[in-house]
C-alpha cells in the first residue's frame, strides 16, 4: 500500500483517522494512570504476612478496618482535609479580587505582567519553593524579623506552615482559572447593571459572581486535590505534623497494602467533594 493510498484512505475514513490520533495518548492514560489506581485499589485489600514480610495476595478488609478504626488515620485525615479547605480558602479569597483587577480594570501592559507574575513561580522547582519558605519561616528569617518589627514572630514550622506553604505553592493553580472566568464576563453587563443603579457590591453578588463560579470551582479543585495529596512540603515546613501522604510515604516501603489503603482515603474525599460540586452545576459550565 503507497502513501497516497493511505492518504486517500484516512480521508474518506475519518472515525480511523481520529483513532489513531487517540491510540497513543490514550494508551498512555490507560497504562499508566487506570492500571496503576486499578492496581492500587487491589493492593489495599491485600495483606503482608507479619513472619515472612511476603505479599499475601487473598482478599481481605483488615487493612481497610485499620484505617477507619485507629483515631491516629481519623486524626491525620482531619488534619489533612482541614489543611486542603484552608489551602483552598485562601487561594479563593486572593483570586477573587486579583483576578477581577486583572481582567477589567489593569492596563493590557499591567494585565500581561499580573499574568507573567503569576506564571513564573510554576516554572521554579516545587523543592526550591518550599525550602524558601523554610528559610522564611525559621528562627532569624524574614517572617521572624518582620513580625518582631510588630511584637510578633514567626509561626514556625507546623500546622500553620503547612497551610502558607500550601496556599503560595497552588495560588497559580487558582488565580489563572478565575482571572479566565473574569475574561468572559461581558463588560456590557457591568455597564448595564450600573445604568440600572446596581451598587458595585450588588453588581458583583449577583451579576459577576454567578459567571465566575466554574472558574473558582475549577481552581478549587486543583488546590485542594494537590493539598490532599502532598507529602514533601509537610515534611519541609510540617515540623511534628503529618498528613496522609507521609503516612503512605512511610508505609510504602515495609507495608504496600496498608499504604495502598491509606491512599484510598484522599481519593474518596476527593470523589466526595467532586459530587458535592456536581451538585451545584459549577462542572457542566466549565
Amino acid at each position: 500500500m503507497t502513501l497516497s493510498s493511505i492518504s486517500s484512505t484516512l480521508s474518506r475514513r475519518p472515525g480511523i483517522r481520529l483513532g489513531l490520533l487517540l491510540a497513543a495518548p490514550l494508551t498512555w492514560l490507560v497504562l499508566v494512570y487506570v492500571v496503576a489506581l486499578a492496581a492500587l485499589l487491589v493492593t489495599a485489600f491485600w495483606t503482608i504476612d507479619s513472619f515472612t514480610n511476603e505479599l499475601e495476595r487473598t482478599f481481605t478488609l483488615d487493612n481497610v478496618r485499620e484505617i477507619t478504626g485507629e483515631a491516629l488515620y481519623r486524626t491525620v485525615t482531619l488534619r489533612t482535609i482541614g489543611v486542603a479547605l484552608l489551602v483552598t480558602l485562601i487561594d479563593c479569597a486572593i483570586a477573587l479580587p486579583v483576578g477581577f483587577y486583572m481582567a477589567k480594570i489593569a492596563s493590557r501592559r499591567s494585565r500581561h505582567l499580573l499574568v507573567i507574575a503569576f506564571l513564573m513561580p510554576l516554572w521554579a522547582s516545587y523543592l526550591v519553593k518550599a525550602l524558601a519558605w523554610r528559610s522564611l519561616l525559621s528562627n532569624g528569617g524574614l517572617l521572624d524579623w518582620a513580625g518582631g518589627l510588630v511584637g510578633l514572630g514567626t509561626p514556625g514550622f507546623g500546622f500553620t506552615a503547612i497551610v502558607l506553604t500550601q496556599a503560595y505553592i497552588w495560588l497559580p493553580y487558582v488565580v489563572l482559572p478565575v482571572y479566565a472566568a473574569y475574561e468572559r464576563v461581558p463588560d456590557s453587563l457591568l455597564d448595564a447593571a450600573g445604568d440600572l443603579g446596581a451598587r458595585p457590591a450588588l453588581t458583583f453578588r449577583t451579576v459577576v459572581l454567578p459567571l465566575v463560579v466554574p472558574g473558582l470551582v475549577a481552581g478549587s479543585i486543583f488546590s485542594f486535590s494537590l493539598t490532599m495529596g502532598d507529602y514533601i512540603t509537610v515534611n519541609i515546613v510540617g515540623g511534628a505534623n503529618q498528613m496522609l501522604g507521609n503516612l503512605v510515604f512511610i508505609n510504602s516501603g515495609s507495608n504496600l497494602p496498608l499504604a495502598a489503603a491509606i491512599a484510598l482515603i484522599p481519593i474518596v474525599v476527593i470523589m466526595i467533594y467532586l459530587a458535592l460540586v456536581r451538585r451545584t452545576g459549577a462542572l457542566e459550565n466549565l
